[in-house]
């Protein structure tokens, strides 16, 4: 569907899309603007908190590749574990069947975690405390795991801290056509949809210095 007078041929834009995201170009820009708009909020380029969450999203019908059915949710699709710093901004995205437990998929996304000099903490929620996943982290990466557990006393609707980020970040995600549902038959095609949403939404933040991360 894209328009002719302004793009080449679909399968000449496939391709260098194609080629992009298996050299890793998507993924290095993506982190460099990282950095950028960090430095641009007076933050430090490796942060020391991250928040980690996942958010499973319906698969089209011509999806037929790591796809599961997600109890919890009663949906059939993906799952989209990412993992943010406490600006929203993305340090890690991995996509996988929706039907393989939090606990379980957080370790497919922790595991591309390197080189984080300054990193002491990942905030989750209570499901990312089974199986082990706290002492795993500890183990593998040398920083906590802290639940962000919701008041017992409070009903309804409640604003969590740190977790309300991670959530906000999500929004941003589906806002672009592409990444409403899971159009994607690769999840490393999927993957490089999220990077390419970030990459656009890095890029407005900081063309415009009013526009908030």
């Amino acid at each position: 569907m894209l328009p002719k007078e302004n793009f080449p041929p679909r399968k000449t834009v496939y391709n260098n899309f194609r080629i992009w995201k298996i050299s890793g170009v998507w993924k290095k820009t993506h982190d460099a603007l990282v950095k950028k708009v960090r430095k641009a909020k007076g933050k430090k380029a490796s942060p020391s908190a991250l928040i980690i969450d996942s958010q499973t999203v319906k698969s089209a019908a011509s999806v037929c590749k790591a796809i599961g059915y997600d109890a919890g949710k009663k949906m059939k699709g993906r799952k989209r574990h990412i993992v943010v710093d406490t600006l929203g901004l993305m340090h890690a995205v991995k996509i996988h069947s929706a039907d393989i437990q939090d606990q379980d998929g957080a370790k497919q996304v922790l595991k591309k975690l390197k080189g984080f000099k300054h990193l002491k903490v990942i905030f989750a929620d209570s499901a990312y405390k089974r199986n082990g996943l706290p002492a795993w982290t500890k183990a593998k990466l040398g920083v906590l795991l802290q639940a962000v557990l919701r008041p017992a006393e409070v009903k309804g609707f409640v604003v969590l801290p740190k977790r309300w980020i991670v959530e906000r970040t999500f929004s941003w995600l589906i806002r672009y056509r592409r990444n409403s549902k899971d159009y994607e038959k690769l999840p490393d095609s999927a993957e490089a949809m999220v990077y390419i949403a970030m990459i656009q939404n890095m890029l407005k933040t900081l063309q415009n210095k009013h526009c908030r991360v």
